[in-house]
């Protein structure tokens, strides 16, 4: 049977009297992959936040470790909607530090205007901007989500994302990490330095800092580092081919990103992804450690 071409009407949902923000919500609620976020699951709705009002949804990523503060809106955004979604992802995050939060917000109209300012904010507050449409197609209502802001990659100073400053980087041991983080996570860390030692020709070691774990070498030497998880290990290095390494997990299948003005990769893994790619993975430890690689500035 061939398809037939229908040109649907556009709804307004402010003011509507029967499709309202909680039937909206409540759509949302029914199945969450609504938004375009990926597999994501309910936590709660309506979740009251100290003497802030109520978090309209909260949503929660198991394979990213993330969740989300979703607040809904409808007809334009306006700055108390921008503030709501700020103040509930700052709330939620010193709550739960365990978890990598990220501010949704969402409406009808997310005017030009606001769209910049949260392009602004957005470079130090991960958020995503989602415009929210609806149409009506013969005699059924449909809901179109639309990402038009996407930022949960902030930006950050290399030195401190590589514990070289004091604020963050300061030194703790195996035992404090093994109580924010699964063992499970840890251990890939390990297979990762029983590497980098066998393709250095000495012996490697992890230096415990509070944002990061550097893979340093038996002189003190830093070509490669962690950031753990619940979930994931971020593992980083100093390589010959920094864009090389990217191209080569993305054809992989794994999430990467050039770091340090281009100089150094980094690979997200699960412990799954890990054993599958575990070749992979070591050429990529044997590359930034090995004997013939130059010193490391």
């Amino acid at each position: 049977m061939s398809l037939i071409f229908t040109k649907p009407e556009p709804v307004t949902l402010k003011g509507h009297g029967e499709f309202t923000e909680k039937w909206v919500q409540q759509r949302i609620i029914d199945d969450p992959s609504l938004l375009g976020l990926g597999d994501v699951e309910l936590v709660a709705a309506e979740k009251i936040q100290p003497k802030a009002g109520r978090l309209d949804l909260l949503l929660h990523d198991d394979q990213l470790n993330r969740r989300y503060e979703v607040e809904l809106m409808l007809g334009a955004t306006d700055p108390s909607h921008i503030m709501r979604t700020i103040e509930y992802w700052d709330i939620e995050r010193r709550r739960y530090p365990a978890y990598d939060h990220v501010g949704v917000l969402v409406a009808e109209d997310i005017t030009s205007r606001f769209l910049n300012l949260i392009a602004l904010l957005s470079g130090s507050i991960p958020l995503i901007a989602i415009q929210m449409r609806a149409l009506k197609v013969d005699d059924k209502i449909v809901l179109h989500f639309a990402r038009v802001l996407d930022q949960t990659e902030l930006r950050t100073d290399d030195e401190y994302e590589l514990g070289d400053r004091d604020d963050g980087g300061t030194q703790v041991n195996r035992g404090w990490w093994e109580q924010r983080v699964p063992s499970t996570i840890l251990d890939l860390g390990d297979e990762i330095v029983a590497t980098a030692s066998q393709a250095s020709g000495a012996p490697c070691r992890m230096q415990y800092l509070k944002r990061v774990i550097n893979i340093v070498t038996d002189a003190g030497e830093r070509r490669g580092w962690l950031r753990a998880k619940q979930t994931l290990l971020h593992v980083g290095a100093y390589v010959g081919d920094a864009e090389a390494w990217v191209k080569r997990f993305d054809d992989a299948g794994l999430s990467a990103s050039l770091k340090r003005g281009n100089k150094t990769a980094l690979v997200k893994v699960t412990p799954e992804t890990f054993q599958d790619h575990k070749g992979l993975l070591a050429e990529f430890i044997r590359d930034a450690f090995g004997e013939e690689m130059d010193e490391v500035v």
